[in-house]
């Protein structure tokens, strides 16, 4: 595992740590004297662990940044003490040491270690190794903390994929609809664009259940969402809303496009038998309405879905296995659109 440093400190502080910190192929090092440009850094491409030199103008601020941004809370923070005049108060006695500790840990650093290397001072071998091992013990428990957050990322990953999916059909489900609409419907609205959805509804699809079983009615599901999946273009998105119907949104897509495609998918759905099994093969149609998105629509997508819905209804009542839109009636196999 690669894990990135950023030290928010002079070059000259950078020296004074462990070789085995900067000769590491392991650690990807990174050096920032400056708190707008650390802030910057950190939000744009978060490190995992950050080296903050405690003289340095900005590092107190830094840490009680850093403590507040309740999505950076994972990154390990050790603030090195090298102050002159804390450095000073330290001999005063372990009761005023153990203040100052916490006192850095409560302005926000994981870890708090006194950097008396750069005293004038002289430090005998052993107190520079111990300070070297303290160093790189703490790097190890921020390198801990790392994996452990990766894998709870790519656990949590795996759990919103699994949340999001409808295990039969592989499409996205009606959770997954209920976050990504108002996202799409906010986006549209940002960047001036069109937007229109369809709802799709398998026709008589309780007579396929029950003449058939529910194991064919599942066959049919699949592979009719494996046809949709093919005849769906780069920008529209497919979902399973419930039993035999289906949502597709439709980004930069006006009503007559959205219109245009609900057409092609009624065609290959109805043009071509569902093959089951060497001794069966059915014939299904859909029925679909499509709604495009206005500006007096909610920002959760609730009307624009009442109004496809509606259509759906519409085509349902009419006779099934065609399209209707807010203005068109779209009739299979001969399509022809009358104003409604």
């Amino acid at each position: 595992m690669n894990i990135s440093i950023l030290v928010f400190g002079k070059n000259n502080f950078l020296a004074t740590l462990p070789d085995q910190i900067l000769n590491a192929i392991a650690y990807s090092v990174e050096i920032i004297d400056n708190l707008n440009e650390a802030v910057s850094r950190i939000q744009m491409a978060p490190p995992d662990i950050m080296l903050v030199q405690a003289s340095l103008d900005g590092s107190i601020e830094l840490c009680n940044w850093l403590k507040e941004q309740t999505k950076l809370s994972w990154i390990y923070c050790i603030l090195f003490e090298d102050r002159p005049e804390q450095l000073t108060d330290r001999n005063k006695g372990w009761y005023r040491e153990l203040e100052m500790s916490a006192a850095a840990l409560k302005e926000g650093a994981d870890a708090y270690i006194w950097h008396f290397i750069n005293e004038k001072t002289d430090h005998s071998l052993a107190e520079l190794t111990a300070n070297h091992e303290l160093i790189l013990a703490q790097l190890n428990v921020g390198l801990r903390k790392a994996q452990k957050y990766r894998d709870l990322i790519r656990t949590n990953d795996m759990l919103s994929a699994i949340a999001l999916a409808d295990s039969l059909t592989e499409l996205n489900n009606r959770r997954a609809l209920e976050w990504d609409l108002p996202r799409q419907i906010k986006k549209a609205r940002s960047q001036k664009t069109s937007m229109s959805l369809i709802i799709l509804d398998v026709d008589h699809f309780k007579k396929v259940n029950d003449t058939h079983g529910h194991l064919v009615g599942d066959r049919i599901l699949q592979l009719l969402c494996k046809r949709l999946r093919h005849n769906l273009r780069c920008q529209d998105t497919a979902f399973r809303y419930g039993g035999e119907e289906f949502v597709i949104l439709l980004a930069n897509t006006n009503n007559e496009e959205a219109v245009v495609v609900a057409r092609r998918l009624n065609r290959v759905v109805s043009e071509e038998p569902f093959l089951i099994s060497n001794k069966l093969t059915l014939n299904i149609t859909i029925s679909l309405g499509t709604a495009c998105l206005q500006a007096e629509d909610d920002n959760q997508g609730v009307s624009l879905l009442h109004r496809a819905d509606q259509c759906l209804l519409q085509a349902k009542a009419s006779g099934r296995n065609r399209v209707i839109a807010s203005n068109y009636l779209c009739h299979v196999p001969h399509l022809k659109v009358v104003s409604s």
